[in-house]
């Protein structure tokens, strides 16, 4: 069912409501169709199967309704990613169609990029992203008395207001379940991703091209994201370009997984971190490495070994029917006979697709002794172990390798090709 009601105008700018009733009414809201829509990530097909797996979440919950509000909701599921800027966004999905509700100061992109309808808000009355999600449902003929909603990512102040928007509605949480079906993907999302994982060894091997006594971590890290940018412009051409970034860490700065890039300046002997993070269309991909200018000394080869053989362990253990935590607790073992295991930092591992450092996770599939989820085919996830020794200490610094392995129904394939450990890299 599409939202306007007449030839469209070039751009469409109609009100919502078909004609010019009050002119507050008609500032409201408007379809704005301009432009036509774009060649999108994915097939029509891989966007119905999805919005297929929503459907049943909503009728297993008896939903008369869902509005997505995450970034990757509104992305899993339309294609669309949005940028914040204060604003609300939104993807109405019903039992026969589906609407992003957007801000006006995004114009027309939204619905260029997007599966299916738009609905633009103005700013010119206050709630107007409410008032949107309501009338996006009244025009469909739903008085909706349960609604799906993301309580992870919906304010207390956002939930109040869709509720007296939506006339008392039950909103009742689906991000757990929206999350566990992003947790298996699909032949088209494994495509993305394999792709990815080989942008991000280009962009670590000009990374390790770059690195040399003087030069900042910023510098290395502008080389290593230009390199990505290029090759994901080259590989994806219809896609935005967006979002790809390098942490570069040199000396005390590998002290955190998440640590940016500095004016420091590389010295011999430097323990370095290189963590490239090339991102396709909101999808997710990784490459993490240790290296050294120069020769390590004694006790920081020891730690980069130790820290390798949990990587090649935990590499063996990603397979159909192993559970995330009795993974952990194996590599535990290793770091316990070094007596290293107060060193580990976070898990070992995490589930790729469509996520990011500032819109979420798929927690569920995290390779942690507090998740119990079992390993099937369509799952992709990392091995990351890490250790972190103090400032002061022997071997001082962050370890970290970073492999990303895409199940199978017989195994895993790594599809992450970045060489790893002492033998590989160590600059000269």
């Amino acid at each position: 069912m599409t939202l306007t009601t007449a030839a469209p105008a070039q751009p469409s700018q109609q009100s919502l409501h078909g004609s010019a009733r009050d002119l507050a009414e008609l500032e409201r809201l408007k379809v704005l169709h301009n432009g036509e829509k774009l060649a999108l990530t994915f097939s029509d097909a891989e966007f119905e199967r999805r919005l297929a797996g929503l459907r049943d979440i909503m009728a297993e919950k008896q939903l008369d309704a869902v509005v997505l509000t995450s970034y990757q909701g509104i992305k899993y599921y339309s294609d669309f990613l949005f940028t914040y800027f204060g604003r609300s966004y939104a993807l109405v999905v019903t039992a026969d169609d589906q609407v992003s509700v957007t801000a006006n100061i995004d114009a027309g992109m939204p619905w260029r990029r997007s599966y299916g309808e738009n609905v633009v808000y103005t700013d010119w009355q206050r709630d107007n992203f409410q008032h949107g999600v309501a009338e996006v449902l009244r025009q469909r003929g739903v008085r909706p008395r349960r609604v799906g909603i993301e309580t992870d990512t919906v304010s207390l102040d956002t939930h109040a207001k869709l509720q007296a928007a939506l006339d008392g509605a039950e909103l009742v949480d689906v991000a757990q379940a929206a999350m566990r079906q992003r947790m298996v993907k699909s032949a088209e999302e494994i495509a993305v991703i394999t792709h990815g994982a080989r942008i991000g060894d280009l962009g670590g091997e000009a990374i390790r091209a770059a690195i040399r006594e003087g030069v900042s971590e910023y510098e290395v890290a502008l080389v290593g994201t230009e390199a990505m940018v290029h090759e994901i412009a080259s590989t994806f051409p219809d896609s935005e370009i967006r979002d790809t970034w390098v942490w570069f860490q040199s000396g005390i700065n590998t002290d955190g997984a998440h640590n940016w890039a500095t004016t420091r300046r590389l010295q011999p002997g430097d323990i370095l971190s290189l963590n490239c993070f090339p991102m396709t269309s909101g999808y997710y991909t990784a490459l993490e490495r240790t290296l050294f200018l120069g020769q390590p000394d004694e006790r920081s080869l020891e730690l980069w070994n130790i820290n390798v053989e949990v990587h090649r362990r935990g590499l063996e253990l990603i397979k159909p029917g192993a559970v995330c935590k009795d993974i952990a607790h194996e590599l535990n073992e290793i770091y316990v006979a070094h007596g290293l295991l107060p060193n580990r930092t976070f898990g070992y591992g995490h589930s790729f697709g469509v996520l990011s450092h500032y819109y979420g996770r798929e927690a569920g599939l995290e390779l942690r002794e507090d998740i119990d989820t079992v390993l099937e085919p369509g799952m992709v996830v990392s091995m990351e172990p890490m250790i972190t020794v103090a400032d002061g200490q022997p071997g001082a610094g962050g370890y970290r390798e970073h492999d990303i392995l895409v199940v199978s129904e017989d195994g895993a394939e790594n599809v992450t090709h970045f060489p790893f450990g002492p033998e590989h890299n160590i600059i000269d």
